[in-house]
């Protein structure tokens, strides 16, 4: 499902029990300085995580200051979050001029510990080639070295390297648990481009060799992947980032199941194995 940009006032773009993603959540928070924004999702653990700007965070009385360090866009600096349990009261206040805010979540009734990721502990993951046109870049905020601390919640950050190119392929879904082959993990993508006009598709195949929909995805865009196979593109001379939520239905760590079709590429393309390996 496509969710144009629209002013959504500091409220769920993606609610609980959605449903088309009902494992996920998702809100944008925008403030001016010195406005605050308190939160609370009873069955869902979260993350915030500034897009720009820079907030200081309060987690049931756990503080923590001077998150974000972006100004312009996605591409002006390294991501930060905070991990917030399960049903726990966040506020978030306002630091720089204006801030845009994530906020992610997964799926999750038992109730953890908070924390806050910095630039220094987030995990780095470059893949792919421009001769194959798979060439990007993935900032694991919540990746797999939380594995003891996040119930059921990846979030990431990944960016087109170069202009123009493709994503998420080979082709592959994780819409169903059976296991070791698959995984059941809701996910929710927003996206943005760079210059802001830019455009990309995303493309949703529910049966292999059967033809599936498409999606004409703008800067701000919200895609929601219920089931099938889903890689997508950028336009050529444009970047493109998607902020990326995942939540598992039984387990955290995720297992791709590739397109079969497609599969045999995953052997033409630099470093993916790494890379998939990194989501497990």
């Amino acid at each position: 499902m496509h969710i144009a940009p629209y002013d959504n006032q500091n409220k769920p773009i993606v609610d609980v029990e959605s449903s088309t993603v009902p494992l996920n959540y998702f809100n944008i928070v925008k403030l001016k300085k010195g406005q605050a924004f308190e939160y609370q999702v009873p069955g869902y653990e979260t993350c915030i995580v500034p897009a720009t700007g820079t907030v200081d965070i309060d987690v049931e009385g756990v503080a923590f200051a001077a998150l974000g360090n972006r100004v312009e866009d996605v591409w002006g600096g390294e991501p930060e979050g905070a991990y917030v349990p399960s049903g726990a009261k966040a506020t978030m206040v306002c630091m720089s001029e204006d801030a845009e805010v994530f906020i992610a979540g997964a799926k999750y009734d038992k109730v953890l510990e908070p924390f806050d990721v910095r630039t220094a502990e987030l995990d780095l993951v470059q893949y792919g080639s421009d001769e194959t046109k798979t060439h990007r870049k993935i900032k694991h905020i919540l990746g797999t070295k939380y594995h003891d601390k996040v119930g059921r919640l990846l979030v990431s950050e990944l960016f087109t390297v170069g202009e123009g190119g493709w994503s998420g392929f080979p082709s592959h879904k994780h819409d169903t648990d059976r296991l070791p082959d698959e995984t059941r993990h809701d996910e929710t993508y927003n996206f943005r481009f760079k210059p802001k006009h830019g455009s990309g598709v995303q493309m949703l195949q529910r049966v292999d060799n059967e033809s599936g929909d498409a999606y004409h995805i703008v800067d701000g865009s919200t895609i929601c992947l219920d089931n099938g196979y889903h890689p997508c593109a950028v336009l050529p001379g444009y970047q493109m980032y998607y902020f990326t939520i995942l939540a598992g239905l039984s387990q955290r760590s995720l297992v791709q199941y590739f397109q079969p079709t497609h599969a045999y590429q995953i052997e033409t393309i630099p470093g993916i194995k790494d890379m998939i390996a990194k989501f497990k």
